[in-house]
C-alpha cells in the first residue's frame, strides 16, 4: 500500500518560503551596483553566503527526510527533525542575512543543522540495514 508524504512536504515548503526571503535580501544587495560576486561589500558578502549556506544543507537534510518518511518511520520523530531544521535555519539565515555579528544564530543554526543531519544520517544507514536485512532473509 502506498502512502504520501505528508511530513516533509510541510518543511520543505515552510523552508522554501525562508529560501526566497534569503534570495530576496541577495536580490537587494546587488541592485546596489554588485551584480556578480560580492564587490569587496563584506554586507552582501553575508547574505550571500546565508543564502548559500542554506542551499547547501537543506537539500541533503529534507531528501534524508523524506526517505526516512516514505520508509515509515516516525511521524514523531519526523516533525521534531523538521522543526528543529527549521529553527536551525532561521536562526542562521537571520544572524548571516538580517545582522552584523550575531555570533549566537550562526553557532546555534549551524549546530542544530548538523545535529539534523546527523540523526538522520544514522537513521537513513540503519534503515538501509534493516531493509537490506529483511530482503535478504525473506528470501
Amino acid at each position: 500500500m502506498e502512502r504520501a508524504l505528508f511530513v516533509t512536504p510541510l518543511y520543505a515548503g515552510l523552508l522554501a518560503l525562508w529560501f526566497l526571503v534569503l534570495s530576496w535580501r541577495v536580490i537587494q544587495r546587488r541592485g546596489k551596483g554588485t551584480y556578480l560576486g560580492d564587490g569587496g561589500d563584506q554586507g552582501l558578502l553575508r547574505v550571500i553566503r546565508g543564502h548559500a549556506n542554506f542551499a547547501e544543507y537543506v537539500p541533503l537534510a529534507l531528501l534524508m527526510m523524506g526517505f526516512l518518511e516514505v520508509s515509515r518511520f516516525s511521524i514523531y520523530v519526523l516533525h521534531a527533525l523538521g522543526i528543529v531544521l527549521l529553527v536551525a535555519r532561521l536562526l542562521h539565515g537571520y544572524a548571516l542575512s538580517f545582522t552584523e555579528h550575531s555570533s549566537f544564530g550562526r553557532f546555534w543554526g549551524a549546530s542544530l543543522t548538523f545535529i539534523v543531519l546527523a540523526i538522520e544520517a544514522v537513521l537513513c544507514i540503519y534503515q538501509g540495514i534493516q531493509g537490506q536485512w529483511i530482503w535478504c532473509c525473506a528470501r
